[in-house]
């Protein structure tokens, strides 16, 4: 991800196309990131990055540098990923499996336990309640320090705490075969 800097934020705050391509060039793989692995689903994923940037570009006006660029568009991300996820609770379980078998047909050739660590990983991370998925994913996939995945969250650094200790724990257990 290449670094935006503030003149180039300001511009696309005033609605310049080219400074917003910048923007989005530097944070699609972000966004896209964090929706599929809340999601679990790679065209509800495409489809919450969509609206991210839809989203971003209709209210980018309203950015007033009290956080970092960066951490309002996770902000944006995970609470538009959450909204996607509760209107889409029902269907998701039964689209996840066909996903993931759909996403090992599409991938290039891979050594087997690569594939196989990654379908664990994304079943694993089903498991969890949805505030805990989305600690763990901010931190341990996308690498956010505890205060960005609270102010991204707009949660207490305590809550941000203990939501990944218990994920983690849980995420232990399972791992070790322990509750199902």
């Amino acid at each position: 991800m290449t670094e935006i800097n503030e003149p180039t934020i300001q511009r696309a705050c005033h609605g310049d196309p080219r400074a917003f391509a910048e923007v989005y060039n530097a944070f699609v793989a972000l966004v896209f990131s964090v929706a599929f692995r809340i999601s679990n689903v790679r065209e509800d994923a495409e489809e919450i990055t969509q609206e991210v940037f839809v989203n971003l570009f209709r209210k980018f006006s309203q950015f007033s540098f009290l956080s970092s660029l960066k951490t309002w568009i996770y902000r944006i991300a995970v609470n538009t990923a959450l909204n996607a996820r509760r209107t889409n609770v029902r269907e998701a379980a039964k689209r996840v499996l066909a996903q993931q078998s759909l996403l090992l047909a599409q991938a290039p050739p891979q050594p087997d336990e690569i594939i196989q660590s990654e379908v664990e990983v994304q079943e694993l991370l089903s498991r969890l309640p949805v505030e805990q998925r989305v600690c763990i994913v901010l931190r341990n996939i996308e690498g956010l320090s505890y205060q960005e995945i609270a102010e991204t969250l707009q949660i207490n650094l305590n809550t941000v705490r203990s939501r990944l200790k218990r994920a983690r724990e849980a995420l232990l257990a399972w791992k070790q075969g322990g509750e199902e």
